[in-house]
């Protein structure tokens, strides 16, 4: 059995940083992994779909796993190692472990759609390989396929297999999950910021975020109230940060999130081919967007300075 991870709060799913040359900016990478442990959060994702995978090489997988790993002090390292090709998957798995990673991230299969005993099997490779805690990350608008909730809890069951990331945007399904892993040493972690609350309040642990990337603080907040029960100051956070959750995704992420990067700074909105830009007409207000939120930042900093 692997070694446990505490699988409760935010974990953002990294940006991949490019140069002009398309080449990883490993010096930015290793930035931005140092702002977001200082930032709080309670791990890192490094090469998911927000990271970008599908256009780099295997090589690059390890090269970046390995960056953000040296980068931090204290916080678990969670590599994405998913693919279509369960062979692809063991090696990128294999090679992660290998490179220092804490855990595994593994989208389900996408493009080839197997069955839900196809999607078993292809996990339970993995878990019987590689001696690290798993998330199973279900995502059905990029694979084509939703893991039914009999197949996720099946999967529990493996001493590797630590958690689910829940992206169906199903939350009845999500709360089913939930509820007959109770039994588990098995987390439920939201994949979509929107609903990272409702998905804590039928019994997740935290999230898998995108907007954690711009405003991992808030996120941090939002998460560790509804965790204590704090539903009110839960979801004032949750509102407060509502417009960022939607202009997130007014593109395929991660288009909008490295734009709003490159906004704060924090690293170039440069993708890879096939990803492109944001469109012009959603840049002016993601602008607003992010404005709005260091004002308001700026404010409670100044009300708090008066105190």
């Amino acid at each position: 059995m692997s070694s446990p991870i505490d699988l409760s709060g935010v974990f953002p799913a990294m940006c991949t940083p490019f140069d002009d040359e398309e080449r990883i900016d490993f010096e930015t990478l290793r930035t931005d992994a140092q702002r977001l442990e200082a930032a709080g959060v309670d791990g890192l994702v490094p090469v998911g779909s927000t990271g970008e995978s599908a256009t780099l090489t295997h090589d690059e997988h390890v090269q970046v796993v390995e960056a953000v790993i040296d980068a931090v002090d204290d916080v678990p390292v969670i590599a994405g190692t998913g693919s279509n090709n369960t062979r692809e998957a063991l090696e990128l798995s294999e090679r992660a472990a290998d490179a220092g990673a804490d855990g595994l991230l593994l989208i389900s299969p996408y493009y080839n759609k197997p069955e839900q005993r196809g999607l078993v099997e292809h996990y339970r490779t993995i878990a019987d390989a590689v001696d690290l805690p798993q998330i199973v990350y279900n995502v059905p608008s990029r694979t084509g396929r939703n893991i039914d909730p009999d197949t996720a809890v099946e999967l529990a069951r493996h001493d590797n297999i630590a958690g689910f990331k829940a992206a169906s945007g199903d939350l009845g399904q999500i709360g089913e999950i939930a509820e007959r892993t109770t039994d588990e040493e098995f987390a439920v972690l939201s994949g979509d910021d929107a609903l990272t609350l409702p998905t804590i309040s039928v019994g997740g642990t935290g999230t898998i975020s995108v907007a954690a990337n711009i405003e991992p603080e808030r996120t941090c907040a939002m998460v560790g109230a509804a965790l204590d029960g704090d539903y009110e100051r839960a979801r004032d956070l949750h509102h407060e940060l509502g417009q960022l959750f939607r202009g997130l995704f007014v593109e395929t992420n991660p288009i909008p999130v490295k734009e709003a990067m490159q906004i704060r700074g924090y690293g170039p909105a440069r993708m890879r081919s096939p990803l492109t830009r944001l469109a012009d007409e959603y840049r002016e207000d993601l602008e607003a967007v992010l404005s709005d939120l260091e004002r308001d930042s700026a404010a409670v900093a100044d009300a708090e300075g008066d105190r």
